[in-house]
């Protein structure tokens, strides 16, 4: 069993990192996590079959982690997918699916459907929407979401907070837990999710020496976990490895040096700075 980082970065362009979406192989499954920029060329250089990936959990309805859900639907298929491919997220996930397949790429989809028969025709995708606690359990493997906080203290309106809701997962296998944080700050949830992982991936978007302004501090205090917080989170976790992904666009590499020196003093485990194709054995 292994996490691959297929992509390590955030919402703005970074040729160096592609969007925060994560893997999980455990013998020929591959279980992935959300959908951002840049998934279906990440999973062909990490010589993952395409048509072998299923199913998909997604963490809430950021760009850059659903937006290149409609490729990973069509490109999985187009390289063999026999099955439906499952789709699993927060409310609303059913509902951005459908649109994508019922009113955006509906013609592409059915074009190469009815115009490439060699595919032996279109393969459906079902999405559901999920609530807290266990959301699958195959016999082999399960996997259980919880609500994290991201951005829910920044004064967005009560309408819009009602159909807000980010969550973060833990998957277990072979008596091993790997917990995937999603995007959030320090919270019950992602408490809960992440006790006694063998593996936490966190997102951790920048060092404090880094948050030079207003808008880094408030993102660090409302938005996205830091340098000052991913320790804490994986010692009160009892975390044996921690990862860092979803990191800022960087021209100075040098920081991620500093972040993973003010990580290293709230947490003593193993401490993983993730990069694109980053590959750590469970």
């Amino acid at each position: 069993m292994k996490v691959i980082l297929l992509g390590t970065g955030g919402p703005r362009p970074d040729p160096k990192r592609n969007a925060t979406t994560t893997l999980i192989r455990i013998g020929e499954e591959n279980i992935l996590f959300d959908a951002g920029r840049g998934v279906v060329i990440q999973l062909v250089r990490a010589g993952v079959p395409l048509a072998a990936v299923n199913p998909v959990f997604i963490t809430h309805h950021h760009i850059d982690h659903i937006g290149d859900l409609y490729d990973l639907m069509l490109s999985t298929w187009m390289h063999g997918r026999k099955d439906a491919l499952r789709i699993y997220g927060p409310p609303e996930t059913r509902r951005i699916v459908d649109t994508l397949l019922t009113q955006v790429y509906d013609k592409d989809w059915q074009w190469r459907s009815i115009g490439e028969p060699a595919l032996g025709g279109w393969k459906p995708v079902v999405a559901e929407d999920v609530a807290t606690g266990l959301v699958l359990d195959t016999g082999r493997w399960k996997v259980s979401a919880d609500i994290v906080n991201h951005g829910d203290g920044l004064g967005f309106p009560a309408a819009f907070l009602e159909r807000w809701t980010c969550y973060g997962y833990r998957f277990e296998a072979e008596g091993k837990v790997i917990a995937i944080s999603g995007d959030t700050i320090p919270c019950d949830g992602l408490d809960r999710l992440a006790r006694d992982a063998d593996v936490l991936v966190h997102c951790c978007y920048m060092a404090t020496a880094e948050a030079e302004n207003e808008h880094f501090r408030k993102l660090l205090q409302h938005t996205m976990s830091g340098g000052d917080t991913v320790g804490k989170t994986a010692t009160r976790a009892n975390a044996k490895t921690l990862v860092l992904t979803h990191h800022r666009p960087r021209k100075d590499e040098r920081m991620l040096k500093k972040l993973a020196e003010e990580v290293a003093r709230d947490f003593s485990g193993r401490i993983v700075i993730g990069e694109d194709l980053t590959e750590i054995d469970v």
